[in-house]
């Protein structure tokens, strides 16, 4: 290495030369000195936020587009609805857990699954589609140049679907294999997630199964589905989402083929819709399993009890949102083996007071689910089926604790803990693509990351 100092360069005046073994010498220049003879660099400057604002437009019939440009080869585009489990008060519960394996199968344009992925191929596009207990998302990744084909397919997946009886009985059998795939699990988290939220908001809204219930799996067909499909598919319950490209040119092709387009199932019926207000009811969920059958190798899986114990926090469009989030960014946790130092959690709550404490807790994990009428927050806490009574003794300790006044070191670190999870997730396309439709969908407009970290840093 060059061993080289600020003194040395003002002692000679010039820079510094190393002698090779071959007899050259190469000036060695300190890194805080520009290089002699290089031309000074003109950096580039951003006027203000604009270039990274969120553009958005409402189309005649309702329907959102917005956007958000980014620097690349590549978009992400997609159609976001208000439609979930959330809204099957009025039907069988599994409608949406159903929608969301038939999506991207055949169409009035395409004759299966296999011939939308070749078309997205040629663009180098893949395609998904995820709902939640509040959302239905279908999203397409693509080259830029792919855009109208990628509006196309996506307005015919959503508003066009054939939905085949063999398209429905391939689902039924893809349904059944998901549920006792979520029962033999070893992870239970998503399996607790379902459970706690039947326990806070019995029998209504987000405490509705996000999961079709087995008895259930028989009785969805295309004619209840084309029922639900009415009532919530329609413009004004959508957004048209896009990242990577120019706002104008996805308005362009969103009233090509969004604007006056007939959905299969005929006129939309969105006086229907169910508007419940989530009602929090508190309560309990037990379920017994044996899981000694379950294993992933020679050893089995540890038996244990896994409990989540829940409160009422508050809905996404409350302005006490951003504290919950660094409420539950400073309990923090996670698992008993998580390896890392201060920047993986370590500091939170969970792991001072609870695992550093009780070398038999396996887990103790803080959570927070948001909704626009409501919330929960949530700690999961995992361990030996002897020592139950102990383990909620010492999470309801921790939820008391909460209410004691949190050290300003404490505060600060869960608060820029907090803006760098932010930050590092709006690195990727296909998140900043959910954070700006789920925005535009639930409140009409965007709030961008500064923004955000101006109101963590603000409390």
């Amino acid at each position: 290495g060059i061993s080289f100092s600020v003194y040395d360069y003002c002692r000679f005046g010039i820079a510094v030369c190393r002698q090779y073994s071959s007899g050259s010498a190469y000036p060695s220049v300190y890194l805080s000195t520009p290089l002699p003879g290089i031309p000074k660099p003109v950096f580039a400057s951003v006027d203000g936020h604009e270039k990274y604002e969120t553009k958005i437009t409402t189309l005649e019939n309702g329907l959102k587009v917005a956007s958000q440009n980014k620097f690349g080869q590549f978009c992400t585009v997609g159609i976001l609805v208000n439609s979930g489990s959330r809204h099957e008060a009025k039907y069988p519960s599994g409608i949406a857990h159903f929608l969301e394996k038939l999506s991207f199968s055949s169409t009035a344009q395409f004759e299966s699954k296999d011939e939308i992925l070749l078309t997205l191929e040629k663009h180098g596009g893949i395609c998904d589609c995820q709902t939640s207990r509040d959302t239905t998302m279908y999203a397409v990744s693509a080259e830029v140049k792919g855009l109208d084909t990628v509006v196309n397919l996506l307005s015919d997946a959503v508003l066009q679907p054939r939905l085949l009886d063999e398209e429905i009985e391939m689902t039924r059998m893809a349904v059944r294999f998901e549920l006792e795939d979520l029962n033999m699990r070893p992870d239970p988290e998503p399996l607790l997630t379902e459970m706690i939220h039947a326990a806070a908001y019995r029998g209504n809204t987000v405490g509705l199964p996000r999961f079709c219930p087995p008895e259930n799996v028989e009785k969805i067909d295309r004619k209840l589905l084309h029922k639900y499909l009415q009532s919530y598919y329609c413009p004004q319950r959508m957004v048209l989402a896009g990242v990577g490209i120019e706002h104008e040119q996805l308005v362009q092709c969103a009233r090509k083929y969004l604007l006056n387009v007939k959905p299969v199932w005929g006129a939309s019926t969105p006086a229907n819709v169910d508007k419940s207000v989530a009602q929090y009811t508190g309560g309990i969920v037990k379920m017994v399993k044996d899981m000694s059958d379950v294993s992933l190798g020679p050893t089995p899986i540890p038996e244990l009890t896994h409990i989540m114990i829940g409160l009422e926090s508050c809905s996404f469009l409350e302005d006490d949102f951003i504290p919950f989030a660094v409420l539950n960014m400073m309990m923090g946790g996670g698992g008993s083996f998580s390896a890392g130092g201060p920047g993986k959690g370590m500091f939170t709550r969970l792991y001072l007071n609870v695992l550093n404490r009780h070398h038999w807790m396996y887990n103790a994990t803080s959570y927070h689910h948001s909704y626009e009428d409501s919330g929960l927050l949530c700690i999961h806490a995992s361990a030996d089926p002897r020592q139950v009574r102990e383990m909620v003794e010492i999470i309801t300790r921790e939820f008391i604790q909460m209410t004691g006044t949190a050290g300003e070191m404490e505060l600060e670190r869960a608060k820029t803990q907090l803006k760098s999870m932010l930050m590092m997730n709006l690195e990727s396309r296909p998140v900043i693509f959910e954070d700006v439709g789920r925005q535009v969908l639930a409140t009409g407009k965007r709030k961008l990351p500064h923004e955000l970290c101006e109101l963590i840093s603000k409390y």
